[in-house]
């Protein structure tokens, strides 16, 4: 199951990698960057405050891996990397099946 990175257009590079996609406004505009971890069936989580750099850039697709590793999208805390902890905005559970 494929994790996405979602970053805000307003957020967006034109010269950042397929692993991510273009959304307009994730609303956190005055807290950019803002990134979003998806995946059907797990956990998703925003997360801002990131530079366009390539250290960050490398910490995002680092914590992608991570989700997409996990059965349910979550990880413990102690297994995040530094540079991720206190840029965590919002968790969403995941969506119900069809038939749920």
């Amino acid at each position: 199951m494929a994790t996405w990175i979602t970053v805000c257009d307003t957020c967006k590079r034109d010269d950042w990698t397929a692993e991510t996609r273009r959304v307009p406004r994730l609303m956190g505009c005055s807290h950019g960057c803002n990134v979003a971890l998806q995946a059907q069936g797990k956990l998703a989580y925003t997360m801002n405050r990131f530079g366009p750099d390539a250290r960050a850039t490398a910490t995002r697709v680092n914590d992608a891996e991570m989700h997409a590793q996990s059965e349910t999208g979550r990880a413990p805390f102690r297994e995040w990397p530094q540079a991720v902890k206190g840029h965590f905005v919002t968790r969403h559970p995941s969506l119900p099946s069809a038939g749920s």
